[in-house]
């Protein structure tokens, strides 16, 4: 059943307009009478029922609350180093699919991508648009949001949560389980990957100076849009939130 976001609180009518309107109507050709799920802004997922279509707005009637969460239950922040092409592209839809609650593209030191101004925000909503479709597509219950590209003295400022961890291609001694297992109960998260170059000494020191753990993520060298799923799929595994 195909799911929608609803920029509106949860109310038994409600109206799908502009983009998501035109793609059930011309795309899906969809018809009153068929049944869709939507989620709200207060994160109310239910299956509703279409009962009249226009050119930009599609009219619902919500049918049945659904009590069911898609999320896990550990809050990830990935900070992404910037990658170059499309590279970015597949990480931010592969993380929001592996359930991460926020995204923040990072400038580093050893980025190959330069992005300030105009042309980042643009960039910034074209990564956001993606966010949404992936989740749309693995049903998740909210649309992660891609924050602005950042350094990373403004992302370790901006995320101040309790447990960060940041994997390190040169760290021989911690793993990213034993990391894990040593923050005790794991509510919120923040992950740094760092971008093609890797993560100078500078934002490594920086980095543990806000208490950010380096970790290694194995015996091998990721590349920057491999590193990050793969450690996304290790702490949902470790947390629980990949299935018994």
């Amino acid at each position: 059943m195909h799911r929608f976001f609803v920029p509106q609180l949860y109310a038994e009518e409600m109206t799908i307009k502009d983009v998501d309107a035109r793609h059930i109507s011309k795309v899906l050709r969809m018809k009153p009478g068929d049944k869709i799920q939507i989620v709200s802004d207060d994160g109310v997922t239910a299956i509703a029922e279409i009962v009249a279509i226009e050119s930009d707005s599609v009219a619902v009637r919500c049918l049945e609350k659904l009590a069911e969460s898609h999320e896990p239950s550990v809050k990830i922040t990935l900070a992404q180093g910037l990658a170059k092409g499309e590279k970015m592209d597949f990480i931010i839809q592969k993380a929001v699919e592996m359930g991460v609650s926020s995204i923040v593209p990072v400038a580093m030191e050893h980025s190959v991508v330069r992005l300030e101004g105009v042309k980042a925000e643009k960039k910034v909503e074209r990564w956001q648009k993606i966010a949404e479709a992936a989740a749309k597509q693995s049903k998740r219950d909210i649309v992660p949001q891609v924050q602005q590209v950042q350094t990373v003295k403004e992302m370790l400022a901006n995320n101040p949560v309790q447990h960060k961890i940041i994997a390190y291609e040169c760290e021989d001694r911690l793993g990213l389980k034993t990391a894990l297992q040593n923050c005790g109960k794991l509510d919120e998260l923040l992950l740094i990957i760092g971008p093609e170059g890797g993560i100078s000494e500078a934002e490594l020191q920086l980095a543990r100076e806000n208490n950010a753990v380096p970790v290694s993520l194995g015996r091998r060298i990721l590349r920057a849009e491999t590193a990050g799923v793969v450690a996304l799929a290790a702490i949902l595994y470790e947390t629980g939130d990949l299935g018994d």
